[in-house]
């Protein structure tokens, strides 16, 4: 039998070889995509092992040099890594964080029924805060200027008296408030127990100053008191508070108004004791225009003040740029001047005239402090305000 082979068409030849080439790029791609692979991975494997894997060499000697060069080369890949930017914080929009609350229709509806009962609770009651109710709150948070009231004593029968009554007025007086207290040569164990149980901020100071006229004594104190205040810059209204004085609760109230100096009258007894004087300004709304005065001794001064009326700024002592003072000399009381004249000479440091001054109360309506000369000369004054035999007392009857 005859036999025969059928040819193939042109077409199987071309997908034949098109197959064969394709099979054949594919794994010529293999084989270069794996030997790059390999070549990669045993290069860092090499040197990780370099790193990490320990060398010993033929010396034996040489190992803390691998050490070494691991630990550089670990520092700089790390500090490398440190400085790459993997991300801002620009690239982060309010919008990616915005949380949606969806609130459940019973809650909307209890809040809807809350405040249509405030407002109806409003309208209804007239519960509400007013307009001055809030500038009042204000004007309470503002810090109030702290008061230095500086009192001179000294050991006689009726200073336990007059003290405790000193000190029950300033526990009234809001804070702060600071109390000098100076006594002369020493500290009285006496006076230091008062003052520790007033519960008033105080400070208890020691006038040394060698006097030959007792009269003075009051001067020296205070002035010890004045370095005191200066020396340790203390800011707040100066007050000279005698302890036998007797002083209202609008009086320290007004002293905070004070800006640079403040004045007012103060009610005394004459000398005879059988009247009642009158001395300080005459003001004319916050001005001060004039000056009361009895004595005719007293006439050729130039304020007519007493010294429990008026009171100043601490920073005058210290601050002199502030106030523009010509001169830096301290301010103290004098006791080469005559008696009565301290008040003036001291003022006359403080201000140049009553254009500088602030009548306090407003209009100098007001009586705040009361100087009555009260004394118990005929009584000694006893250790500790104790009578150790008090009922030794012999009264004689006509």
């Amino acid at each position: 039998m005859a036999s025969f082979r059928r040819a193939q068409s042109p077409a199987y030849y071309q997908n034949g070889f098109n197959s064969s080439l394709q099979s054949s790029s594919s794994f010529k791609l293999q084989q270069t995509n794996s030997s790059a692979f390999a070549t990669f991975f045993s290069g860092l494997k090499r040197v990780l092992g370099w790193i990490f894997i320990q060398r010993y060499t033929k010396k034996g000697n040489q190992a803390w040099k691998w050490s070494l060069n691991r630990f550089l080369i670990c520092f700089v890949l790390g500090f490398l890594l440190g400085l790459l930017p993997f991300g801002y914080i620009d690239d982060v929009k309010p919008q990616d964080l915005s949380f949606e609350i969806i609130k459940s229709p019973s809650v909307i509806n209890l809040e809807e029924d809350r405040k249509e009962n405030v407002v109806l609770e409003t309208v209804n009651l007239g519960i509400g805060i007013s307009k001055p109710d809030v500038e009042e709150d204000k004007i309470n948070d503002i810090p109030k200027k702290q008061l230095i009231v500086v009192t001179p004593t000294y050991n006689r029968a009726l200073q336990a008296y007059f003290l405790n009554r000193l000190s029950q007025a300033l526990r009234l007086v809001p804070q702060p408030i600071l109390w000098i207290v100076v006594e002369m040569n020493s500290a009285s164990l006496e006076t230091s127990e008062i003052l520790r149980k007033t519960g008033v901020m105080y400070r208890h100071l020691v006038c040394k100053k060698n006097m030959t006229n007792v009269k003075d004594r009051g001067v020296h104190q205070r002035n010890t008191a004045l370095e005191h205040i200066e020396h340790h810059k203390l800011d707040g209204i100066v007050y000279f508070a005698d302890d036998d004085n007797i002083y209202s609760l609008e009086l320290f109230e007004n002293l905070r108004e004070i800006s640079r100096f403040g004045t007012w009258p103060v009610a005394m007894l004459a000398p005879s004791k059988n009247k009642a004087i009158l001395e300080g300004p005459v003001c004319n709304r916050s001005l001060v225009i004039g000056w009361h005065t009895n004595e005719k001794s007293k006439r050729l001064r130039r304020f007519h003040v007493d010294m429990s009326g008026f009171a100043f700024n601490s920073t005058i002592l210290w601050d002199h740029r502030r106030w523009h003072r010509p001169t830096s000399d301290p301010i103290r009381q004098r006791d080469t001047v005559k008696e009565g004249f301290q008040e003036t000479t001291f003022i006359e440091q403080v201000v140049e005239d009553e254009s500088q001054m602030e009548a306090v109360p407003y209009d100098c309506s007001r009586i705040m402090s009361w100087h009555l000369h009260l004394e118990a000369r005929n009584f000694a004054y006893p250790r500790g305000w104790q009578l150790q035999k008090n009922l030794d007392v012999v009264v004689p009857f006509n």
